[in-house]
């Protein structure tokens, strides 16, 4: 991580993950596009997510979580930042000439080879099918159809443990502590994604939110009855009742059951999360 001296309030105590790491400072212009971001609005430009808008411009970066070239050897070209996620990103090179962009895995650097195939090493970087990863392997990048690209444990740091197989599902622990069930055929990379030191930042003062794209968040507390079910109440009063609520009235945060009862992946839920600080 890298400190800041406090010359100012909002220097102090404010860090940042250090990117001595990255090789190059401009990503590859043939897989970048522009574009303009949602930033919380919908097609009629409603907000339907609150607190998001501004931030600086960013470049896309076009990653491949389809990982659809099997069994070509690759060679990894770059390390780089992407402002669009949180793991850092890499170049690499297929043996056939072709050039894609992949989440990078902790510990792998320029010049190490990965390759995607049902008889890959169990190496950082390395993708298989998911019933051929050991038990106790940590994997990411996980799909949750064969073939229908990367959809689970993408963000910094995260990481999922094989558990066990079973009845053609594989017995995943996520990162959230929740077990939960894969087709056995789905895909997925060995290892941990990269840039881990990323939960440790201290963003320290409220401009770099901006920047980041994070508008501000007023307590519901701070707000009147007819604004929020907290609000109201003289001076700094309790929110009056025990629950939690959102804005909506709806259960919200301190370990209270928000999935819905519907959820088409209800079935393939082994053990519900835990919530809380002492999760394991």
């Amino acid at each position: 991580m890298k400190a800041y001296k406090p010359t100012t309030p909002g220097r102090r105590g404010m860090t940042q993950v250090s990117l001595v790491k990255l090789t190059v400072s401009r990503p590859f212009k043939k897989l970048t596009s522009g574009g303009k971001r949602a930033v919380g609005r919908n097609n009629a430009g409603r907000i339907t997510t609150r607190h998001k808008g501004g931030g600086h411009k960013r470049r896309y970066r076009d990653i491949d979580f389809l990982y659809d070239k099997k069994d070509i050897p690759a060679r990894v070209e770059t390390v780089e930042y992407d402002p669009n996620r949180s793991g850092f990103i890499s170049l690499v090179l297929y043996a056939d000439g072709e050039r894609r962009y992949a989440l990078l895995p902790r510990s792998v650097k320029p010049g190490d080879t990965m390759i995607v195939s049902d008889n890959a090493p169990l190496e950082p970087g390395n993708r298989l099918r998911i019933k051929n990863v050991p038990v106790g392997t940590f994997v990411y990048n996980i799909e949750i159809k064969p073939d229908g690209g990367a959809k689970l444990v993408r963000s910094a740091g995260n990481y999922a443990e094989v558990i066990g197989n079973d009845a053609g599902y594989t017995l995943l622990k996520m990162p959230s502590s929740e077990i939960r069930k894969v087709l056995e055929q789905s895909w997925a990379s060995i290892g941990e994604v990269s840039n881990e030191e990323h939960k440790l930042t201290n963003i320290g003062k409220a401009g770099r939110a901006r920047w980041l794209g994070r508008r501000p968040t007023v307590r519901g507390s701070a707000m009147n009855p007819v604004d929020h079910p907290h609000g109201g109440g003289e001076g700094r009063s309790g929110r009056g009742h025990r629950r939690a609520r959102s804005k909506w009235g709806k259960p919200t945060g301190k370990g209270q059951k928000t999935r819905r009862p519907k959820k088409y992946s209800n079935t393939l839920i082994v053990t519900r999360r835990k919530v809380g600080k002492k999760r394991e």
